[in-house]
């Protein structure tokens, strides 16, 4: 049983530093698993820790994908010796989309969503009912168990300040099962310390430097709490357009052996960040206007297919430039409190070998295909993303001026997030959310024709819970443009479409083979691409952009075979591109 005080964490009795790291286990292939988590052990951590995405898990209403994942996650970790901790939500931030809540909810609830709303609270009951018994079955005390806590909500202190709703969550966690601690995180602000914490409910804090600034204000809120950095921020994500981030390894060494010389335990965020595949990384959006003088364009940002984060392990899962100093500090730890840092199990630790990376190949593009839409649905407004049931992917809307009006410019209102602009059949114009648009003007009986492209929905702050698609309208002058047809392109899994020789183009999908004699690692990129998408053996590895700071895409070894290999883009810029690159290294920016 895991107990705690002022001083610090016991395990059955005896003292335990909690030595934790962030992976995701749905930012990584099942396959490669082992080897992540047995090269968290190598850099001497005894537990690790994930967050659970309810849209993942839920797509649609009541309908539950792939939740068995979380527990053979889980079982995993056991195998290789690490203790767990969870973090089910059901709101996760993790630059992830939507912040993990399920599109279909927020565009019902609004504003209820993390509140304590009763039919919000009524779709987390329901989800947690499915979610939970993958938990409680493996908690620390039963035969196997691994997991040593269970987070309350996320960060909730940033964003509202319902003590009923955190009352809410906590007590249904006990009710289902979950014996082990719960806590809560914030960040080192009085009023999210205040507003997210729970009463009996541990709190942690999350900061990525100042650990005894961040510890003092904890004390502060919990004088009986022991310290715990929940997500010591070692790393930081990219935005599309804007620079890679990176931190000295030493300064990020530094402050870990602080956290552990002020009595703290630690989960550094990110120990492997992996992958946001297909169309799950969220957005930030920024509170400054669009600002003409900076290349980064639009308040709304995008985050990157990659979420590398600069951690000790990289988005392969090889050590990086902080591995080494990292697990030097906890070795030196270990070295000085041998009681206080073990582990789940005694076996030697050691750093597994890595996949093999494939050479460096030009994969031609050699049939091509018209983007298959789903039927038509006719609307007097145009329809969002959600109310089509689309989760991500595009929407072709169309309608037309009336006839006997004059020229006169053409508005789009709540775009979200990025376009192309179609009229009479020709392509006129790009838009992007945020960002001024080019001026326009059609005569009466002009075609209109959007291709709407969703980019990721903010994952935090008060635009949480955002709809895709055309959210306000099109205004010809002033006038309301109505009688729209919209038609719904999803994009996973790679639709199907109807194959032929020809001449690549815009808005086309694309496609080439690579055979090979065996499989590994590769990392893709489409020269002369502009922005579009990226799909292996019909998996969607993501979003590619001409913007950066990401050029190539991580390709697992899992999702190639030896033998035939179908490489599939779809180009939305104004490029055509012709190949596909295999590059021996990353190349983020």
């Amino acid at each position: 049983m895991l107990t705690y005080d002022s001083t610090g964490f016991r395990l059955d009795g005896r003292g335990l530093r909690i030595l934790s790291g962030a992976m995701h286990y749905f930012r990584t292939r099942p396959e490669q698993w082992p080897q992540r988590l047995a090269a968290l052990r190598a850099m001497g951590l005894n537990t690790v820790e994930t967050y659970v995405p309810w849209n993942l898990h839920e797509p649609a209403e009541g309908r539950f994908e792939r939740i068995e994942e979380l527990g053979a996650f889980l079982d995993e970790a056991a195998r290789q010796g690490l203790w767990a901790i969870v973090r089910p939500g059901p709101y996760i931030c993790a630059e992830w989309d939507n912040g993990g809540l399920p599109g279909w909810l927020t565009a019902r609830a609004g504003r209820r969503a993390r509140t304590s709303d009763p039919a919000y609270l009524a779709a987390v009951d329901a989800f947690f009912d499915v979610l939970l018994p993958q938990v409680v079955e493996r908690q620390h005390g039963r035969p196997g168990g691994n997991v040593l806590m269970v987070q309350v909500e996320n960060e909730y202190g940033s964003f509202g300040s319902d003590a009923a709703y955190l009352a809410h969550l906590a007590r249904g966690l006990r009710e289902r099962g979950v014996t082990v601690p719960l806590f809560t995180s914030d960040g080192p602000e009085d009023h999210m310390l205040a507003a997210g914490a729970v009463p009996g409910v541990l709190a942690t804090v999350n900061f990525g430097s100042n650990p005894e600034e961040a510890f003092a204000l904890l004390r502060r809120h919990r004088p009986e709490d022991p310290l715990f950095c929940m997500e010591y921020w070692n790393g930081w994500f990219d935005h599309w357009g804007k620079p890679h981030h990176g931190r000295d390894a030493a300064d990020a060494a530094d402050t870990l052996r602080r956290i552990l010389a002020a009595g703290g335990s630690f989960n550094i965020y990110m120990a492997h960040g992996g992958t946001n595949f297909g169309t799950t990384a969220g957005a930030n959006h920024a509170d400054e206007p669009f600002n003409s003088t900076d290349w980064t364009r639009s308040p709304y940002q995008p985050v990157t297919t990659s979420y590398d984060y600069d951690a000790p392990l990289d988005e392969r899962g090889l050590p990086a430039g902080k591995f080494e100093p990292f697990r030097q500090v906890i070795a030196d730890f270990a070295a000085e409190h041998p009681d206080e840092a073990r582990y789940f199990d005694d076996r030697a630790a050691k750093l597994p070998a890595p996949a093999p990376v494939l050479d460096a190949t030009s994969i031609e593009l050699t049939e091509f295909a018209a983007l298959p839409f789903e039927p038509a649905v006719d609307s007097p407004v145009p329809p969002t993303f959600e109310e089509l049931g689309l989760e991500h992917g595009l929407v072709r809307y169309t309608a037309r001026v009336p006839a006997l009006s004059s020229e006169q410019p053409l508005a789009v209102e709540g775009l979200r997030d990025r376009a192309t602009l179609w009229l009479d059949g020709k392509r006129t114009a790009a838009l992007e959310r945020g960002v001024p648009a080019p001026p326009v003007t059609a005569p009466g009986g002009t075609e209109v024709r959007l291709l709407v492209e969703s980019l990721g929905r903010v994952n935090y702050g008060p635009q949480v819970g955002e709809t895709k698609g055309i959210t306000g309208g099109v205004r010809h002058e002033r006038q309301y443009l109505h009688g729209w047809r919209a038609e719904a392109c999803r994009l996973e899994p790679l639709p199907a479409a109807e194959w032929t020789d020809g001449a690549p183009a815009s808005e086309t999908l694309a496609r080439g083979v690579l055979d090979l004699t065996a499989t590994g690692d590769t990392f893709l990129a489409v020269p002369g691409g502009g922005h579009g998408y990226l799909w292996v053996n019909g998996f969607l590895l993501g979003r590619y952009d001409a913007i950066g700071p990401q050029t190539t895409l991580y390709c697992p070894q899992p999702l190639l075979r030896a033998g035939r290999n179908e490489i599939t883009v779809l180009e939305l810029g104004d490029a055509a591109p012709g190949t596909v690159e295999l590059r021996a290294a990353p190349e983020l920016g």
